[in-house]
């Protein structure tokens, strides 16, 4: 059961997982639970692992230990000096245009899952959480930062290039056809 909390914890990411969608998808009661969590506890801060489990709020997730942060903020480092993907420049794009915004907003745009290439523009300081929204759970609203601008050699998010929505004739006529039921 330790390892299948494990990868469950590992597949949430950020997101982490409570107690009761931790009881509720590994059908366990509250005591085996428990004793699961702290067996993986133990795991965690008796080893040389680079991991640990901690609560946060309700939630428990997987974090990086603090005392090899100097090695993490190296590999931040590296990974700026990267080309943005596609797939970055798309989600840049959606959030540039549409800020603030949540995840699930850019997922429903991009039409795939957006989280890990969230946590990649965080890492690189392209976007930060601004809030959450007033709706249903409160999911975090998104926007880009200066540093965004920096790379892109912006003053400010009104220099973005205006988006004109191209109009396709076909659409416009609808309901008109072409062909004319004759009388």
């Amino acid at each position: 059961m330790k390892a299948v909390l494990e990868g469950l914890l590992f597949i949430c990411g950020d997101e982490g997982l409570t107690k009761e969608q931790m009881l509720e998808i590994l059908e366990i009661d509250e005591n085996e639970l428990q004793e699961v969590i702290n067996s993986l506890k133990e795991d965690y801060e008796s080893s040389e692992r680079g991991l640990t489990l901690q609560k946060f709020g309700d939630e428990y997730k997987l974090t990086t230990k603090s005392e090899y942060k100097d090695y993490y903020t190296r590999l931040a480092e590296l990974s700026s000096l990267k080309t943005l993907s596609q797939s970055a420049l798309e989600t840049l794009a959606i959030i540039a245009y549409n800020q603030p915004i949540t995840r699930i907003q850019i997922d429903e745009l991009r039409g795939v899952n957006s989280s890990q290439m969230i946590r990649n523009l965080l890492a690189r300081d392209f976007i930060k959480e601004v809030g959450r929204a007033d709706t249903a759970g409160r999911p975090r609203l998104y926007a880009v930062t200066d540093a965004f601008l920096d790379y892109f050699g912006l003053s400010s998010i009104d220099e973005l290039p205006k988006i004109e929505e191209e109009v396709n004739d076909e659409e416009i006529e609808l309901y008109n056809s072409k062909y004319k039921e004759q009388e």
